[in-house]
């Protein structure tokens, strides 16, 4: 086994095996095709070799990727090989889109991207000011100043109530051009199969979610909306990931009618680029309304980590600019050192998983750890190749907050602006406690409040709320 030099930023360098997970049915996004094809055990990347880096031209097109879909080592397709020309379906299908103005703008149709966001999700979101909780962190950092601005990008007011909704919007319109009439999806916290359940619903498709048990018991008001929004809610024993596998066998069953929704920034080339490029509206309008509001751009993005969908969407737009800091908040659960987080970049490992390469929580032998984190869209046990390079290349900062300091930051949110989010982005807010008193007066925060906290309301309730809540 080879050894790779993993760089973290800060820290010592560690040695740490980069592994290979070796998965049958590895993760795909479908597309229809004519006939059913075996699927064989061969294994293959695509690209660049594993250990070499994209030519360096500018510091913004070494850090965006390639044409292949790679950062650096991260990314690539490991599939069977019966399964590459799908994804290179996919890939056609996708960039024929990005330039297509009747899907992007919509002249001809109204229900195409564009305008289907403004009209159908409610773009754009708000970048709303948090006068309160700004004025909080002042207050207990005794500060002469002003202090640091603490900004809200509304995700949380998007359609089904996060910003899952951007992506299954765009690829429910995909799956459609391909003719597929079946979807299939995988959801953890609920919020990704709420979204592809009504882009479903609104195409006339027909959706099935899979979802683990141990998510089911903690977002029955999503399944019930999912239900009530026409999909069918199938149960896999475990968590997200199980389910993910679940939804991948039904898939590799059903090729020539039925479409694998994705929404996570995870699995090979495209899938990750999509996502990305499908959530990317999020940084987009936030630069737009950054410069209308204070003439200007963020001085720091905050977001919560757990494959990294939300993150990248608010961050890719600014990472070439170098004077904007990127900060992830990913899940550290009871500890780092309890064994129950889902702290992949804190104290993971590279390798292959789902077909791609990335970091991944894993223990010595190489086999798949089970995550945690009180915020359930957070247990996944791996991130997307783009947020791994940011990690490698220090463009961006990644910290974590435990279950009891999301948990605090909900609250302190929702007293102060009367905004309950989700305990996902809860993680973001709790790391302003850290972050606040580093930065000068004056300072523009932007966190992304990816979604709200109806969903989470039975886990508040179990774990204890204050008599003063009640």
């Amino acid at each position: 086994m080879s050894w790779t030099k993993i760089q973290v930023r800060g820290q010592p360098v560690p040695r740490v095996p980069a592994r290979n997970h070796r998965m049958i049915n590895s993760f795909v996004c479908g597309v229809s095709i004519k006939s059913h094809h075996r699927v064989s055990n061969v294994l293959r990347t695509n690209g660049s070799p594993l250990g070499s880096v994209p030519i360096r031209t500018t510091e913004s097109q070494f850090l965006r990727g390639d044409v292949n879909g790679r950062f650096g080592r991260f990314g690539g397709k490991f599939v069977p090989e019966t399964l590459m020309s799908l994804l290179r379906d996919l890939e056609d299908e996708f960039n024929f889109v990005l330039s297509d103005h009747e899907f992007q703008v919509g002249l001809s149709h109204a229900e195409e991207l564009t305008t289907a966001l403004r009209d159908y999700v409610g773009r754009e979101t708000p970048l709303y000011f948090a006068g309160r909780l700004t004025e909080h962190y002042k207050s207990i950092s005794r500060t002469i100043g002003d202090g640091p601005e603490i900004y809200l990008k509304r995700e949380d007011l998007s359609h089904c109530g996060s910003h899952k909704i951007n992506n299954a919007l765009a690829q429910a319109m995909i799956a459609r051009r391909l003719g597929c009439s079946r979807v299939v999806a995988a959801t953890g916290a609920g919020q990704h199969g709420v979204a592809t359940a009504a882009a479903c619903a609104k195409f006339s498709v027909e959706c099935i979610v899979f979802m683990g048990t141990a998510d089911k018991e903690k977002q029955f008001s999503n399944i019930l909306s999912m239900k009530l929004l026409g999909a069918q809610v199938k149960s896999v024993e475990g968590t997200f990931k199980d389910a993910s596998s679940e939804a991948i066998r039904n898939w590799v069953g059903n090729l020539e009618t039925t479409y694998y929704l994705s929404g996570t920034v995870v699995g090979p080339h495209p899938s990750p680029l999509m996502v990305r490029e499908f959530q990317s509206v999020i940084g987009k309008e936030t630069r737009r309304q950054a410069n209308q509001l204070w003439g200007g751009k963020p001085d720091v993005l905050v977001a919560c980590v757990g494959s990294g969908s939300n993150a990248l969407g608010l961050f890719h737009e600014f990472v070439g600019d170098e004077d904007v800091r990127l900060v992830g908040i990913e899940a550290a659960g009871l500890g780092l050192d309890s064994g129950k987080h889902s702290a992949t970049l804190a104290v993971g490992d590279v390798g292959v998983y789902h077909g791609s390469m990335s970091y991944l929580l894993q223990d010595d032998e190489g086999q798949i750890l089970k995550p945690h984190s009180v915020g359930v869209g957070l247990e996944y046990p791996g991130v997307g190749p783009e947020i791994s390079f940011l990690k490698e290349t220090g463009r961006a900062e990644f910290y974590t907050a435990t279950d009891q300091e999301a948990i605090q930051a909900c609250r302190l949110l929702s007293r102060l602006e009367g905004i309950i989010p989700a305990l996902e982005p809860s993680h973001a807010l709790a790391f302003l406690d850290k972050l606040v008193p580093t930065l000068r007066d004056g300072a523009k925060v932007v966190v992304n409040c990816s979604g709200r906290g109806d969903k989470d309301l039975d886990t508040l309730i179990q774990r204890g709320l204050p008599s003063s809540l009640c």
